[in-house]
């Protein structure tokens, strides 16, 4: 129960932003309904988080994300976000650049690798994530000793995440009678601009919030300082 509400807390994070930029490729992935394109992308997803709570509970304090220590001025666990997000980010961008046309589309002939592949890419948010009740649910997991008990609460955070934006997705798609997703298809050029900004405007935030904006409050680089701080 602590793990799917917890992650439905965080619902609005980049991780729906992640869903949303998603919609094209899922409409790409075949069916006049989301439930075919969505089960890949939850697949990827939850492959992602069962694999890590898994491991997570294997290694436990061990993990940097579990580690009160510091590297150099900065917090080990934010280290790995940084490293985490950052490649999330790369990882993202590409695709959105790909999606465009600006760079080699490994998944032109491949849609619902793509789509299983953006589920992945949301799956391994868990694996930066830093913040209090995720860490309080990920040392309650490795106190169980059990990978199992590990494997499906990280699982549930991460169901916990998408959930309101899945059923927002399914009442829209239900409601249209499958209209919706044609809409979407019928105009793949600009289902591929949309989708592909929204790729790029994601990955460009983590990179520039992960990579710059949390080094700079400990020091190492810059990143201006907003009124509100």
């Amino acid at each position: 129960m602590f793990a799917f509400v917890s992650g439905l807390a965080g619902t609005f994070t980049a991780c729906n932003i992640a869903m949303a930029a998603s919609v094209g490729p899922m409409s790409q992935a075949g069916g006049r309904s989301l439930v075919r394109p969505f089960a890949f992308f939850t697949l990827g997803m939850v492959g992602v988080s069962a694999l890590y709570g898994a491991i997570g509970v294997l290694i436990g304090p061990d993990l940097p994300q579990l580690s009160t220590a510091t590297i150099g001025t900065m917090p080990a666990r934010l280290v790995q976000s940084a490293v985490v997000f950052g490649v999330v980010g790369l990882a993202l961008a590409y695709l959105g650049l790909a999606t465009l046309g600006v760079v080699p589309d490994v998944f032109r002939r491949r849609p619902v690798a793509r789509v299983v592949v953006l589920g992945a890419l949301v799956g391994a948010f868990l694996i930066g994530r830093p913040y209090p009740l995720f860490i309080k649910l990920f040392r309650s997991a490795v106190e169980s000793g059990n990978p199992l008990y590990g494997a499906g609460t990280f699982v549930l955070q991460s169901l916990g995440n998408i959930v309101l934006v899945a059923v927002v997705f399914a009442v829209v798609s239900l409601v249209s009678r499958g209209r919706f997703l044609a809409a979407v298809a019928r105009d793949p050029r600009r289902t591929a601009s949309v989708s592909g900004a929204l790729l790029i405007a994601l990955g460009v935030f983590l990179l520039v919030y992960w990579d710059v904006r949390v080094p700079s409050i400990f020091g190492i680089g810059w990143f201006p300082t907003m009124p509100y701080n």
